[in-house]
C-alpha cells in the first residue's frame, strides 16, 4: 500500500472554523507540506451549500492537500465522496473524532464510532470503494484504561483498506484538556501495519516529544499548537521562535491574507480570533488584547500593529530569561 506520509511529517489538522486556506498558506511558510482543509459535513457538500464548496477551495501553491469528511448517512456519504472526485484533493479523510456537541447530536464523529461501530465501520468501507484517492480515519481513544477496546476498533478500521489512521489520546468527555494516553496510542501503532498519526497535547515542541518518543510513532498531527503560531513546524525541524519583527510582519501577512480571502468587512470580522490567537500566551499588554474586538478596518489594524511591534510587557521577557521552559508561545529576544 501506497506510504502517503514519510517518517518524520507533521501534519496540520483539520480544524473547524480555523485551517482555512490563509491559516494553511500561514504553515506552508515555515515548513507545513501535509495540511486538510477544515472539516466538511458530508451532507452539506451534497445538497450545495456554497459556503461548503469555498472550505473546500485549494490554493494555488498547495502541493498537498487533503479533504475530512464528517457525516454517517451512508448514500449521503457516497454522494459525498463522487463530489470529492471530481475536484483536486490527494487524501480523503474521515472524521471519526470529533466530540463537539453539534456533531455528537447527530451520532457522528467519535459519537458515531462509540455508539454505532459497526456502522461507522461499514461507512468506511464505503468511502475506501467509492473514493479515487485515498482514504484515512481520525478517531480517539475509547478508554483511558483499556487499550484492546480502542486496538479492536482500529483494527477493523485498518480492515477497510484506509492508508493511515490518526487516533486523538484522550477521550470523548475531555475534549481537548486533560492527560493524553500515550499507551493506548502505543497499542494500536504495535498492533496495525498501517502508518498511526499519534494526535493530542502537541502545543510546542517540548510537548510533542514525549507524542512521539512515548507511543513510538514517527508521525505527529498538530492542531491548537498551529492556531497563531505557524513557527511551531519550522522549531519541529529544529529552527527557531520567531523575532518579534517577524511576528508582526507575519501577523500582519495573514490578516491581510485573510481580508483577500474573505473581503474586507467579513474578513475584518473573522479575523479577530486569529488575531487573538497570536497574541495569546507572548505577553503583549492586556489593553492592546482588548482593542482586538475594535478592528473592523485598515486604519484600527494599523494602529494596532503599532501596539503590537512595542511587543511584550518587560515581565514577559525576564519570564521568558528565566523560565523559557514554561512558556508555550516563545518569541526570540
Amino acid at each position: 500500500m501506497e506510504c502517503i506520509y514519510p517518517d518524520g511529517a507533521a501534519l496540520l489538522a483539520p480544524i473547524a472554523g480555523l485551517s482555512d486556506l490563509p491559516m494553511r498558506m500561514a504553515c506552508r511558510k515555515f515548513g507545513c507540506k501535509y495540511a486538510f482543509t477544515e472539516m466538511i459535513d458530508a451532507g452539506s457538500l451534497v445538497f450545495g451549500n456554497p459556503k461548503t464548496m469555498y472550505l473546500a477551495k485549494r490554493g494555488e501553491q498547495e502541493d498537498f492537500l487533503g479533504v475530512q469528511l464528517v457525516g454517517s448517512d451512508p448514500e449521503t456519504l457516497i454522494k459525498a465522496v463522487e463530489i470529492v472526485n471530481r475536484h483536486h484533493f490527494d487524501v480523503l479523510d474521515f472524521n471519526l473524532g470529533r466530540p463537539a456537541p453539534k456533531v455528537a447530536k447527530k451520532t457522528e464523529g467519535i459519537s458515531f464510532a462509540l455508539k454505532r461501530p459497526d456502522e461507522a465501520v461499514k461507512a468506511v468501507e464505503l468511502l475506501v470503494k467509492h473514493s479515487k484517492i485515498p482514504v484515512t480515519v481520525k478517531t480517539r481513544i475509547h478508554s483511558e484504561t483499556d487499550p484492546e477496546l480502542t486496538v479492536a476498533f482500529c483494527k477493523r478500521l485498518e480492515e477497510t483498506g484506509v492508508h493511515a489512521l490518526t487516533l486523538h489520546g484522550r477521550i470523548m468527555k475531555t475534549f481537548y484538556s486533560g492527560p493524553v494516553f500515550y499507551n493506548v496510542i502505543r497499542a494500536v501503532r504495535e498492533s496495525l501495519h498501517i502508518p498511526v498519526i499519534a494526535n493530542g497535547g502537541g502545543l510546542t515542541p517540548e510537548t510533542c516529544a514525549p507524542l512521539l518518543t512515548e507511543t513510538g510513532c514517527t508521525r505527529l498531527m498538530i492542531a491548537r499548537g498551529a492556531l497563531g503560531n505557524p513557527w511551531i513546524f519550522r522549531e519541529l525541524a529544529g529552527g527557531e521562535p520567531p523575532t518579534l519583527k517577524e511576528f508582526a510582519v507575519q501577523l500582519e501577512s495573514h490578516i491581510r491574507d485573510m481580508i483577500d480571502y474573505y473581503g474586507y468587512d467579513l474578513g475584518f470580522r473573522v479575523s479577530r480570533k486569529t488575531v487573538l490567537e497570536y497574541l495569546r500566551g507572548r505577553g503583549f499588554p492586556a489593553p492592546l488584547r482588548a482593542s482586538v474586538s475594535t478592528l473592523a478596518g485598515w486604519n484600527t489594524f494599523e494602529t494596532f500593529m503599532i501596539g503590537v511591534r512595542q511587543g511584550p510587557t518587560d515581565r514577559y521577557w525576564e519570564f521568558l530569561e528565566k523560565y523559557p521552559e514554561q512558556l508555550e508561545r516563545k518569541l526570540k529576544p
